[in-house]
């Protein structure tokens, strides 16, 4: 089958892999249809991690069933599906209080598992013809049959719950302000989260124009943080007040007002000076133990600076983590079907798996509109 394969960095190629096979019971093979390109990928695909050449990519994955293991009983072949970015086995403690994402037992030495991705675990990624979803009863999502809502259908798999989860992450209650660092297909999920749950204020950062006009579309304040301090930005836009809520939807990859010069704790500073005291910080942006590209010593180690004394004066609350997407997927399902949520509105591009060497150099590049692009094997 064909597949997009991680070369080296800045390097991926679509080539013949051998098609999954089911090796227990409870995996099925799912034929894919859509998977897409996330910006933890890029982190890969730049050679920020320690990815290997050969690993198959693509954690964002829905399709058809195709086979079925002998121990699968919800599922059958021909249901289409959509599976969490999470491989979680729905057995272990945290699966059972909900928290798929730091599931104990896919993944041993590391808590949680993933597709196609390094240091989580060893299951071949989506971004391919068909994949092997394991303990499949609990990481396939049913979905109507057809092909209607494939594109918001397709963001399930993260950034839609994932979005969701940062708001969640914050202590958010309705009618709350929020200010959203980060206005890539997490950040601006966020903001449509914070939007659906009843904010009366969102405010996105960032410096990409194209960006910040999809969240003014959705009902977001844009701030483009390459003309100022963002903070003061918002606070005076609010009369010197700060916000309720905090979402970095950004993460280790930071970048000063230029967009170039990499400072791992800008926004962490950021949100810290511009949420109200006693307010809550929800942190879904990806932070790693490890970055050979830091631009220090002590970053490239996952040591992070910033201001403790600040936040504790504050008395503000943290939540970090990645999305425990069995968690809300299925609501966020329901959201959409009844024509309340359409999260598509993120996606810029639907392409051929054949076309994704060019995709990833652009997506890398933010160059051409592309935000959150979409493969089609």
């Amino acid at each position: 089958m064909r597949a997009v394969v991680y070369e080296g960095p800045f390097s991926v190629s679509v080539k013949e892999v051998l098609k999954p096979v089911i090796t227990h019971p409870d995996d099925v093979i799912v034929k894919v249809t859509t998977t897409c390109i996330c910006g933890s990928d890029l982190h890969m695909y730049e050679g920020r991690t320690a990815a290997q050449a050969g690993i198959v990519f693509g954690h964002e994955n829905m399709g058809v069933v195709d086979e079925v293991g002998s121990a699968v009983i919800l599922l059958k072949k021909g249901d289409r599906v959509v599976m969490p970015f999470n491989v979680a086995c729905g057995r272990c403690l945290n699966c059972e209080e909900g928290r798929s994402a730091f599931c104990t037992i896919v993944n041993p030495g590391f808590a949680g598992g993933a597709y196609g991705y390094v240091a989580m675990g060893p299951y071949q990624g989506g971004q391919a013809e068909y994949v092997k979803v394991p303990f499949a009863d609990y990481n396939a999502l049913k979905l109507p049959p057809g092909t209607e809502h494939e594109e918001d259908f397709a963001l399930l798999a993260d950034i839609f719950p994932t979005g969701w989860h940062g708001v969640e992450l914050s202590g958010f209650r309705p009618g709350e302000s929020v200010a959203v660092f980060g206005a890539g297909p997490v950040g601006l999920m966020a903001a449509y989260s914070a939007i659906l749950r009843g904010a009366s204020e969102v405010y996105v950062v960032d410096r990409v124009p194209e960006r910040l006009q999809k969240a003014k579309e959705v009902g977001c304040v844009p701030i483009n943080f390459s003309k100022g301090d963002p903070v003061e930005m918002i606070k005076a836009l609010r009369g010197g007040r700060e916000v309720d809520r905090g979402v970095d939807a950004v993460g280790y990859q930071a970048t000063t007002g230029d967009g170039k010069t990499e400072k791992p704790n800008v926004v962490l500073e950021a949100l810290i000076n511009v949420v109200r005291p006693t307010g809550g910080l929800g942190i879904p942006g990806l932070y790693v133990p490890s970055d050979p590209g830091a631009p220090d010593s002590a970053a490239a180690k996952g040591y992070i600076s910033f201001p403790f004394g600040k936040l504790f004066e504050k008395g503000l609350r943290i939540g970090t983590g990645q999305c425990n997407v069995k968690a809300y997927n299925r609501y966020l399902r329901d959201l959409i079907i009844s024509g309340k949520a359409k999260p598509s509105f993120v996606v810029s591009h639907n392409i051929s798996l054949d076309d994704a060497t060019t995709a990833y150099d652009k997506f890398d590049k933010r160059v051409d509109g592309y935000t959150k692009v979409l493969l089609h094997p």
